[in-house]
């Protein structure tokens, strides 16, 4: 092991996205699960390493990191992956790309929140139909947004970029959940393309799952 950690939960979007990056990086991690359904983020054990109760932390280069897309941010510039282009109103766009899912649509379909949203309904809804309501407004606006760049093999270019992987765990959460993606036809060529990917596959939840 390279002493490299990451705390995560396999059917988490955001561990997901790391895992895909450290992948990607070519760095080798020792995983520690920590599970969600079981309320193991709410420990005092992980609440010393995460105040907020949040997977993923990656403890890497002697740091301690949460926040998803901070720890994207540190590993594309450490180890050059390649996520982000270098002109700033061009890495503003694609960064706007990939928040529309990081930062507005799997808020609202974290777990917690739509548990408690589910729970206040008084059995007006099943976390599936809560899904089912938010999700396909995000794909959308995401799909829309893409417009923006030619149809390449992944979301803004010819090599993976930030936004490919913050759209993977939204499909694999889209799909969880049977979303209708028959009106993403592009999305689901990005899809294909990424999970040909030795980085993607080698992140996908199933392989993760605890057993």
């Amino acid at each position: 092991m390279s002493g490299v950690v990451l705390y995560d939960y396999w059917r988490s979007s955001a561990s997901y996205r790391l895992r895909i990056a450290l992948n990607l990086a070519g760095i080798p991690y020792e995983s520690r699960s920590v599970d969600l359904v079981a309320g193991a983020h709410k420990t005092p054990e992980h609440l010393a390493l995460n105040p907020q109760g949040f997977v993923p932390v990656l403890e890497i280069d002697g740091q301690r990191f949460t926040q998803s897309l901070a720890i994207l941010s540190y590993l594309d510039q450490t180890r050059d992956l390649g996520l982000l282009p270098k002109d700033p109103a061009e890495r503003a766009h694609v960064e706007a790309l990939a928040q529309s899912i990081a930062v507005d649509l799997h808020p609202v379909c974290n777990l917690s929140v739509a548990r408690f949203g589910v729970g206040q309904s008084q059995g007006g809804l099943e976390m599936g139909d809560w899904m089912r309501h938010f999700i396909p407004g995000g794909l959308r606006a995401f799909a829309s947004l893409l417009e923006r760049w030619e149809e390449a093999a992944y979301c803004t270019g010819t090599t993976p970029g930030l936004a490919d992987l913050c759209l993977m765990p939204q499909l694999y959460n889209a799909r969880r959940w049977e979303v209708d993606l028959t009106p993403y036809p592009r999305l689901m060529r990005i899809e294909a393309t990424c999970a040909a990917h030795p980085a993607f596959a080698a992140a996908h939840p199933d392989r993760h799952q605890p057993s």
